[in-house]
């Protein structure tokens, strides 16, 4: 490890402890429990202060693209699949991610006084290659080093950015570490999608365990990616996710399984499974079907079935991660096979998690299909912290 991945490590670190310590009071017993890495801890939490996610809102744009600051936590979320000429294919992916560690700002005249702090994960699978790259960046919002803005719209963190000339499309992503790096341009595809109940998408039973969330799923993207092998033009799709909250995940809740899939019949799925500690589903679970026309519904937890088909142990700890699923939709005639494009697309940072590009195949309707998209898995390793990294 570097020099410089030694300090965004002990950035990243002392993050999650400011982040989750208030989730976990001084006298709280010890107790053997599922384990639950630091996305969940953070995302588990409900400081006093912040503004929680309880009732329907008015959604607005373009002001939505823009930060939150009244929440505690919010994301900007790129993913997509992409090919070259010749047919190599490419998954990438692109998250900045906003922490403010209180609710209050500094009432401090210095240019370097911030309550808000950045991260970005940047990743690139290069199926044909099977090389999977990932690296992350920290820093505080002040002296123009990171922020968001809502119009013209921006999110950047250093070099990492997206960012329009306008309210938001045409948009470009770019990115690099170590000799990876993103060079895309996203075209306007279908309309912004209100996941959940108008966008408000309850994690949990208890009130407040919510966030606002919604998502623009299939967006033509096209530009450039290079890799240590070569530079490639590419084009494909991107899929943009959209949460704020404050606290999202209840205390029987140890992470998620969440599939965004783009499939060739013009159709657009995105479920989530909420893990409990007792290995079964939350009710909470949910989902969205898009359709070719961009119509919408929602989907509730008894409206899809997703099955374990294999797994995958990480080579750096044994973790156990799912690795392939069969998954139905049965009031859309949907039933199709998902398998990541590559085993190994773990994200080992500071957060640790699996997101995967991968591939669909199966029936929608009467018809075959394939497909892409991404795969997240959260709470199935620890986190670095936890392992002595």
């Amino acid at each position: 490890m570097t020099l410089a991945a030694a300090c965004r490590r002990a950035c990243g670190l002392a993050l999650v402890a400011a982040l989750a310590a208030p989730a976990i009071p001084a006298d709280a017993p010890s107790a053997p429990q599922a384990p639950r890495d630091a996305v969940t801890e953070v995302l588990g939490a409900s400081p006093e202060g912040f503004a929680r996610a309880t009732a329907v809102r008015a959604f607005r744009f373009p002001e939505d693209h823009g930060p939150h600051a009244e929440f505690r936590a919010e994301w900007w979320y790129f993913t997509g699949n992409v090919v070259a000429t010749g047919g190599r294919r490419f998954g990438f992916q692109l998250t900045f991610f906003r922490f403010a560690l209180s609710p209050q700002v500094p009432a401090r005249a210095s240019a370097w006084a911030t309550n808000q702090v950045y991260m970005a994960h940047f990743a690139v699978s290069d199926v044909a290659a099977g090389r999977f790259h990932a690296a992350e960046a920290f820093s505080r919002e002040a002296l123009d080093l990171a922020g968001a803005r809502a119009a013209p719209f921006r999110v950047w963190l250093g070099s990492w950015q997206a960012h329009a000339d306008g309210e938001f499309f045409p948009l470009r992503l770019t990115a690099e570490d170590a000799g990876y790096a993103i060079d895309l341009r996203l075209e306007a595809g279908k309309p912004v999608i209100l996941n959940g109940e108008s966008g408000l998408s309850r994690k949990s039973a208890e009130p407040g365990n919510a966030s606002y969330y919604y998502s623009i799923p299939r967006i033509p993207a096209s530009g450039r990616i290079a890799t240590p092998a070569g530079t490639w033009q590419v084009q494909g799709s991107a899929w943009f996710d959209r949460e704020w909250s404050t606290s999202a995940l209840g205390a029987d809740q140890v992470g998620w399984d969440w599939f965004a899939l783009q499939l060739s019949d013009g159709r657009d799925l995105m479920v989530y499974r909420l893990r409990n500690r007792d290995g079964g589903t939350d009710p909470a679970s949910a989902g969205t079907l898009v359709e070719a026309d961009g119509r919408a519904r929602p989907l509730a937890a008894d409206g899809f079935a997703l099955e374990v088909l294999d797994h995958w142990s990480s080579p750096r700890d044994g973790a156990r991660y799912p690795s392939r699923w069969r998954l139905r939709v049965p009031s859309a005639a949907i039933d199709v096979e998902i398998t990541p494009e590559m085993p190994d697309q773990e994200l080992d940072l500071t957060f640790r998690y699996f997101e995967g590009a991968s591939r669909v195949t199966g029936t929608s309707g009467s018809a075959r299909v394939t497909g892409h998209g991404h795969v997240e898995l959260t709470g199935y390793a620890p986190a670095a912290a936890e392992i002595g990294r």
